[in-house]
């Protein structure tokens, strides 16, 4: 078993290496994308499939792996498919890639911090497992939190995997249609801070908060219905 998560964690490593290392970066920059949209729509138009499958593998790695790159893959949805579709294969290519990251984690690291800190971490396990959905959802719709660390994290705790799929794949949908609709009007983009003005970070804080409401008022009337500890006399 353990030599099993020393191949995986090498595999996703070698990755990594290969990516810096071949400065594969540089084609996931605005500037490339940019120069390549009219190639890229050219392509999709004579290779349909080939094109949507070959996005959704590179989305998908991307986010596997942590890498950067997954404002401007958004963007290129929208370029390529246009607002409709390409939200859709942006919003499942991401979801399919957070939840690999996810499983990931889970897999190779999961048991030692739990061996380790399970006794401090059970009231978190048990909060997530009983109201993680909207835990989640405040996470993914507030963009203070880094996409992949909440991969990351939420594979170390007990937060049931069908609630991860669900709570990314939904909370992801606004800051998504944001992005790939911009992707749409590619030529109006001069830089990645344009597309998300304060005013769309407030409504996705607010749709974040929203999301956490019913967490927080169970949490609450739970601790009310408590018996209280008598006072010492």
């Amino acid at each position: 078993m353990q030599w099993k998560k020393i191949l995986i964690a090498l595999a996703g490593g070698v990755a990594v290496c290969v990516f810096i290392w071949f400065d594969l970066g540089r084609f996931l920059t605005l500037e490339a994308l940019k120069a390549n949209r009219q190639n890229l729509v050219e392509y999709h138009a004579a290779h349909r499939t080939a094109m949507v499958a070959g996005f959704m593998a590179i989305y998908i790695i991307q986010t596997a792996l942590s890498l950067p790159g997954a404002a401007v893959l958004s963007l290129a949805a929208g370029a390529i498919f246009g607002t409709v579709m390409g939200t859709v294969y942006a919003n499942c290519a991401a979801t399919i890639g957070a939840t690999l990251a996810f499983l990931v984690t889970r897999y190779l690291l999961r048991d030692a911090i739990q061996n380790r800190f399970g006794t401090k971490l059970e009231a978190l396990n048990r909060e997530l497992e009983a109201r993680g959905l909207n835990y989640l959802l405040f996470l993914r719709l507030v963009p203070l939190f880094p996409f992949f660390l909440i991969n990351l994290a939420a594979g170390l705790t007990r937060l049931p995997l069908r609630t991860f799929v669900l709570g990314t794949m939904i909370g992801i949908i606004p800051g998504g249609f944001v992005y790939v609709q911009a992707g749409a009007s590619l030529t109006t983009i001069t830089s990645l801070s344009d597309i998300a003005s304060p005013r769309v970070l407030g409504s996705f804080a607010l749709l974040g908060l929203f999301a956490l409401l019913p967490a927080l008022y169970n949490r609450l009337k739970g601790e009310k219905s408590r018996p209280q500890k008598p006072r010492p006399s």
